[in-house]
């Protein structure tokens, strides 16, 4: 699975993602750092890669345009964590919903929640 890591998450997830065998980038590694929403969803969707992000706006973009992809993991109430356990969270739940990822859908996760909603959104 290829993940994209929104600007608004540290690149210090990029080592323990990849270390667990993740292909996976910032978006400050594909010159996509100051980009708008609308280009780092069209560059995830032609990479073939699934949004990793704290932003609420992936999700809208997806529903606007009544997408199938990029599928998307939406982190929540994350702010006060450090970035080793943001890793940990999505390392300890990247696997189960690896499949639903693959076949198009948005992932909601906090530390205490898990959702999934299959793409495209109605």
């Amino acid at each position: 699975m290829n993940l994209l890591l929104d600007a608004n998450l540290s690149p210090r997830l990029l080592d323990p993602l990849r270390a667990a065998g993740y292909t996976v980038e910032h978006v400050v590694e594909v010159g996509l750092l100051t980009a708008s929403d609308a280009a780092i969803f069209d560059y995830a969707t032609k990479s073939g890669s699934v949004v990793v992000t704290a932003d609420s706006d992936f999700p809208m973009l997806l529903a606007v345009r009544a997408a199938t992809a990029p599928s998307v993991v939406h982190l929540r109430r994350i702010a006060e964590l450090r970035p080793e356990q943001v890793a940990g969270l999505l390392l300890a739940n990247l696997p189960s919903v690896a499949d639903d990822l693959e076949r198009g859908a948005v992932v909601s996760l906090s530390p205490d929640r898990l959702s999934i909603r299959d793409l495209p959104i109605r």
